[in-house]
């Protein structure tokens, strides 16, 4: 975690203001930074981390716990550092599918793709509720003789190289490393609400899951950034908090105990369709969309 307090910040801003010259000299205008969205984005950021500090503890915790019923400890060979980077990665494609493709995960997952611009303070927008959820998704590594402290490193420098991915201005880049790494250009995929980008491109750092899982698709139109349905607010409270309200509200007015799960369980897309299917009335508690700022 040390690599993400004083490692990362420095790296974060010197990209940041290297975007944001070139943006500037390119007068490329649909992806400036704009004030309102940046505070935004930096402040999910800040409450992340403020966060993933308070809740550290129960991370090692529950990490232990597997790690202490492995049947074998692998070390601290170098092998198992690029080991645990490795399945790291793995256990990232899966809880990041998930949180994708399943309502409870994707509640907290959404603030992410929350912005409609694309650029390096994007990637800094950040839940706040997902950080004790996620590491559940990290304890098969544990389980197979992996030290909490291999898995957080490899988590933590897991981030550091997504954080790079978030820019429009690197094209494609050489055939091999298009095909092996995740890149930009995949990047920018998975954050379009295009239909034919939707839920595509899960990988951190390495792009072969995706192309192994049938989840892979190539930036082929310029993409459009956001949701399906955007929320119109810059207050980072609701950022964080706007897809739980729904879900509860889901909850209390879907009509049958099947719909009820799959407000919970169900992908967002079911979900919204159900809301359709059932008429739902527009003035309800719990509103899904506001206009802030």
């Amino acid at each position: 975690m040390n690599v993400i307090y004083y490692a990362a910040i420095p790296y974060f801003i010197t990209f940041m203001v290297i975007e944001l010259w070139y943006a500037r000299k390119k007068k490329k205008e649909n992806s400036n930074y704009t004030l309102k969205d940046t505070a935004a984005s930096l402040s999910m950021g800040i409450g992340n981390l403020v966060i993933s500090g308070l809740v550290v503890s129960f991370k090692l915790g529950v990490l232990f716990f597997a790690y202490e019923m492995a049947p074998f400890k692998l070390g601290n060979q170098w092998w198992a550092w690029v080991l645990a980077i490795i399945g790291v990665d793995i256990c990232m494609y899966w809880g990041h599918r998930a949180g994708h493709r399943i309502r409870f995960f994707w509640a907290s997952h959404v603030v992410h793709h929350s912005s409609t611009h694309y650029n390096y303070s994007t990637a800094l927008r950040q839940t706040w509720t997902g950080n004790p959820i996620s590491i559940f998704f990290y304890m098969p590594l544990a389980f197979l003789g992996f030290h909490p402290s291999l898995i957080l490193t490899g988590f933590a420098f897991n981030l550091l190289y997504q954080f790079w991915v978030h820019t429009e201005y690197v094209g494609k880049l050489p055939r091999v490393v298009e095909f092996i790494f995740s890149t930009p250009s995949h990047h920018r995929v998975h954050h379009a609400s295009d239909e034919m980008y939707l839920d595509k491109n899960y990988g951190g750092i390495f792009i072969l899951w995706d192309r192994l899982f049938k989840t892979f698709q190539e930036e082929q139109e310029q993409p459009t950034y956001g949701l399906t349905e955007n929320i119109h607010s810059y207050n980072p409270f609701y950022i964080a908090f706007h897809e739980w309200g729904s879900m509860i509200k889901n909850l209390l007015y879907f009509r049958g105990v099947k719909n009820k799960l799959l407000a919970i369980t169900g992908p967002p897309g079911l979900v919204k369709s159900i809301e359709l299917e059932q008429g739902l009335p527009e003035n309800l508690p719990l509103k899904t969309e506001v206009q802030v700022g």
